[in-house]
């Protein structure tokens, strides 16, 4: 018993150390992802990529799109992924600031590290559990290297983005559906590919993404697939189009915030 006591305590003793050195760790990996901005804002340019003009008018176009919808669209401009991968960065922020609303978790995180002369510029659109289904794993990969990327080779990265969330709202609102998208961007950009063969990539597309991405995140964050339809089909602006956001008033804050969405994987990204 002695034997097989003193092997016991070995064996736990090379389990135990690994999992105290983590739990030591965490706090100080947790602090290198940025707090949620006080005042709250949905435009957070920490990196300087966009001229304050620029940052003004996305804000205020998102600032209206989450008051006419209640969906949550915010921009961050980090210039270091502090050793991340985008991706982990992109969903671990979005759940640190509670992009979203709690319950429905109708967030999304539009995630830029710009280009340097050593490095290239990365970006990814993680999308919260609740709008999975309706900005699924291909179509926010299509948006980036459809809507954005483009533009921002050519340094039109105001251009770009509007693109992006143009799109995004289109597709949070019904206005079209996942497969019209689809559809729309394979003949502009892919018209030897053919829908068949898109559609294939966004069955792929969305089993292998899951399987190389690690979910650190619990199962009790997620919503049933009828809530993301829900959302969809009745966030639909009161105000009507995408140029009406002139009218609207009043900060993000004022608005209630960050309303404490979660994510869980979904989304695509890409490089220039």
């Amino acid at each position: 018993m002695k034997i097989n006591g003193l092997l016991n305590y070995k064996h736990m003793k090379y389990i135990i150390t690994p999992l105290l050195a983590i739990l030591l760790l965490y706090p100080a990996i947790a602090q290198d992802i940025p707090e949620r901005p006080v005042p709250p804002r949905l435009v957070n340019d920490m990196a300087g990529f966009f001229s304050s003009d620029k940052v003004a008018q996305l804000e205020k176009k998102l600032v209206w799109f989450n008051q006419q919808t209640s969906t949550q669209i915010a921009i961050v401009t980090v210039k270091d992924l502090q050793g991340y991968d985008i991706s982990d960065f992109a969903f671990r922020l979005g759940d640190k600031w509670g992009v979203g609303q709690k319950g429905f978790n109708n967030g999304i995180v539009i995630l830029i590290k710009p280009k340097t002369p050593e490095e290239k510029g990365r970006i990814f659109i993680a999308t919260g559990y609740g709008l999975e289904a309706v900005v699924p794993d291909a179509i926010a990969k299509r948006i980036v290297e459809v809507e954005i990327l483009p533009e921002f080779r050519k340094n039109n990265y105001y251009k770009g983005i509007n693109n992006a969330i143009n799109t995004l709202f289109a597709l949070t609102k019904g206005e079209f559906s996942p497969k019209e998208y689809a559809q729309k961007t394979s003949q502009k950009e892919a018209p030897a590919f053919g829908i068949g063969g898109f559609f294939l990539l966004i069955i792929l597309f969305s089993i292998f993404g899951r399987l190389q991405r690690a979910r650190h995140y619990s199962v009790g964050h997620s919503v049933p697939f009828w809530t993301a339809m829900f959302l969809a089909g009745s966030a639909r602006p009161r105000g009507g189009g995408f140029s009406n956001f002139s009218s609207g008033s009043g900060s993000f804050g004022g608005f209630g915030g960050f309303g404490g969405g979660g994510f869980g994987g979904g989304g695509a990204g890409g490089s220039w």
